[in-house]
């Protein structure tokens, strides 16, 4: 197998139509009239959820079949960001989801310090060739901010904005937690090697 059919393998082809779904995803949370019923919400959340599902298939079809590449590896961790922080951005600048956006900005910015905190982390240790797995907190965090976005984008079809916007609440609630402790349990997973570093000094 060649370079090229090495690099434009099943899952990283899986991880760049991930990415390249983000752009319709966000056109369609942004510009979806509310008039056209249920539709305003469906078929974003739809979308949502096939972008989020190339994220599961990409790294198990990987593993399973032998086809983790470094490309993969660097390709994979940025469509993910790609596909939280396009979500994030997105139900911000709609109008449909203005009256939670007090609170939804400040979640977006804790979910953003986080990932770009992390992949600095990893920055300073790539040189000693050390790669932390992905956590239990890790998996967490990120089934958490997609089973958040999903009900939010869906909460409209329950009833609840106008009201008490409880579902919206509960799971940006649930995002911020898990998206904190996954990002306390990194830094104690490379706590180590940053600290060999300064001894060194």
């Amino acid at each position: 197998m060649n370079r090229r059919q090495t690099i434009l393998n099943l899952p990283n082809c899986l991880s760049l139509l991930r990415m390249l779904l983000v752009p319709a995803f966000v056109a369609l949370v942004i510009y979806l009239p509310d008039d056209i019923g249920p539709s305003a919400c469906l078929l974003p959340a739809a979308v949502f959820g096939l972008t989020a599902l190339t994220d599961m298939l990409d790294g198990m079809i990987a593993r399973k079949r032998g086809l983790v590449t470094d490309f993969g590896k660097f390709l994979d961790p940025l469509a993910d960001k790609f596909m939280i922080f396009g979500a994030l951005v997105a139900i911000l600048v709609s109008p449909r989801y203005a009256e939670i956006s007090g609170f939804f900005i400040w979640v977006t910015v804790i979910i953003m310090l986080r990932e770009l905190g992390v992949t600095s982390l990893r920055l300073v240790v790539a040189s000693k060739k050390v790669v932390v797995a992905a956590s239990f907190f890790g998996k967490a965090k990120t089934c958490t901010q997609i089973a958040g976005v999903l009900l939010i984008l869906l909460e409209p079809l329950f009833g609840s904005f106008g009201a008490t916007h409880i579902i919206a609440y509960v799971m940006m609630a649930a995002m911020t937690v898990a998206t904190v402790g996954s990002g306390l349990d990194y830094l104690r997973s490379y706590l180590p090697y940053l600290v060999g570093d300064a001894n060194a000094d």
